[in-house]
This record gives structure tokens, sequence and C-alpha cells, in this order.
């Protein structure tokens, strides 16, 4: 079935009349009759019954319903992609558990207060299930640590994180690789972008076998350490806003360590549709005003 011969259809059913549809939809008496006269031959059944008034048979009654259904849905997708209107669909969302929990809710909030009609969804993970994610068509954009190195993908630059040693105990400086050798860390699963610092700091110190115990949850990690069971390495900025609920401290890392950055990494922009257009834009705003981020860097 046409979409054409569905829209005239419809019109047909609307109005009861042959004439009136084809003013409506600016072509003659003789195109709208074709148009349905080909539905009945393509379905095999009688859709109006002409005698007298224009009347939907019984099985016209149960196209219509099927008809009405059919070209909504087309008109909403063609509306999901067109270009002057305000953006609409969903957006898929993959971030860090710890970019979530403190960077992402005012972002969120600000999109959604301007772009209403989108809907939003977030899931959580670390930065390898992430980007595999988005390989695997699960995400339309995520947030990662460091930059993904693929050719078709965009890349923008969104947080800067100053990562620490965290500890049940004040450290005045860091632990000495003695006791680092038989430490126990916490941390996410396997994947994750912090536990591999948890690697590079050992390897700073020329240690190669450490014991990492793996939690799902934020709130886990920060708990255990607090009761004295390991150490953890986390952004400062997401201690700081949990040390009120958790009594933990933290040493600064080395530098080399210690700095990394938060990538908003989505497909090449070709790809986009206006919903993660929209996204990207909100997340660039402050950054341009702030001098990290140039007017043209979506198009890059």
């Amino acid at each position: 079935m046409q979409l054409k011969s569905l829209r005239i259809f419809r019109e047909v059913a609307r109005t009861r009349s042959f004439v009136a549809a084809a003013e409506l939809l600016h072509t003659v008496q003789s195109n709208v009759t074709a148009h349905i006269k080909k539905l009945e031959e393509e379905l095999d059944v009688k859709l109006i019954d002409r005698h007298g008034s224009v009347r939907l048979t019984s099985a016209g009654r149960a196209l219509i319903q099927y008809a009405e259904s059919i070209l909504s849905a087309h008109d909403e997708a063609l509306s999901v992609f067109e270009k002057n209107a305000s953006p609409r669909g969903c957006i898929r969302i993959g971030a860090m558990e710890t970019t979530t929990a403190l960077r992402l809710p005012p972002i969120l909030a600000q999109f959604h207060e301007t772009h209403p009609e989108i809907d939003i969804t977030l899931q959580t993970g670390p930065t390898a299930d992430l980007i595999k994610g988005m390989q695997e068509g699960e995400h339309d954009c995520i947030f990662v640590a460091g930059k993904v190195n693929h050719p078709r993908l965009h890349h923008m630059k969104v947080f800067d994180e100053q990562l620490v040693l965290v500890s049940a105990q004040p450290m005045d400086e860091m632990p000495t690789p003695q006791t680092l050798q038989t430490a126990t860390f916490l941390a996410f699963r396997q994947g994750c972008s912090y536990r591999q610092r948890i690697e590079l700091l050992m390897a700073h110190y020329e240690i190669y076998a450490t014991r990492i115990f793996e939690f799902g949850t934020l709130d886990a990690i920060l708990g255990c350490v607090a009761a004295g069971m390991g150490y953890a390495i986390l952004p400062r900025m997401t201690l700081e806003t949990h040390q009120h609920r958790f009594k933990v401290y933290s040493h600064p890392l080395p530098e080399a360590i210690g700095q990394v950055a938060t990538y908003f990494t989505a497909p090449e922009t070709s790809l986009w549709t206006p919903a993660l257009t929209a996204f990207a834009k909100t997340l660039r705003e402050p950054l341009v005003q702030k001098g990290l981020c140039r007017i043209t860097e979506l198009n890059t």
C-alpha cells in the first residue's frame, strides 16, 4: 500500500465525498477514485459503499484505524528529522557512574528544560563497556575518560578531573611503595578507566602485582574504604561531594597519573539526529563561553 493511497482513503473517509477529498488534496476526482480502487484490489475487499452517500464498509472501518496509525507514525518520523522544527525523539546516553552522579545532572536538567519533547535514557558503566555499547548501537553518545582513538568518532573534552588516592586515614604524603605493595584497592569492574589508573600508579612505584576488589556502586566503594578495607582512586570533586557521608581522606596523585579528561564521544556528526545535535550544543555552549571550545568544533 502506498502512503499516498492511504492519505486519499483517509480524506474520503473523513469527508464522505470523493469530490471534497479531491479538493482538499488538490487533485482530481478521477485520481481519488483510482487510488481507492487500487487499495481495494490490493486488499481484495470493498472499502467504500458507493450506493447513495459514501460510507465505509466494515473492511473500510478496519483499514482506517491502521491508516491513521501508519500515517501518524510516518509524519512523526519525518518531524524528528525536520531541520527547522524543534528537536524531538530520544537520546540514549552512556556515562561513567562518577560522571553521572555529579557532572551530568545539571546539564541534563538544563537540556530537558530547553528541549522538553526529547526523551532521555541514561545508562552507566565502565569506559570499555560504554565504547563497546556505542559501537554496537546501544548509545547515541557516551562520556568516557580519555579520548577514544578512532577516525570516525567525534570528540569534545567537557570536564577535567583531578584524581586522588582515597583512604580511611589522613595522609600527609603518599603511602610508601612497601605499604602500597601489600594494599588492597577497591574499584569498579574491569574496563573502568580509573581502575587502570590504579595499575599505572603501581607501575609508577614498580609494583606489578596488585590486589583489586570489584564493586558495582560508588557508595559501596566509599563505604568499604571508610571501613578500612583498602584504597580507591576517584575524582577529587566526586570525593568532596560525598565526604559528608563517608569518613574518608585523600591525597593527590602524581600529575601524570592524576590528571584525566572526560570526553563527550559520539559517531561522526553526519550521522547525528537533531536531538543529539541539540544535546551537543547544550554541552558546548558553556565551553565556548570559557574559551575552551571553538564555535565550529561540532563541525570538525
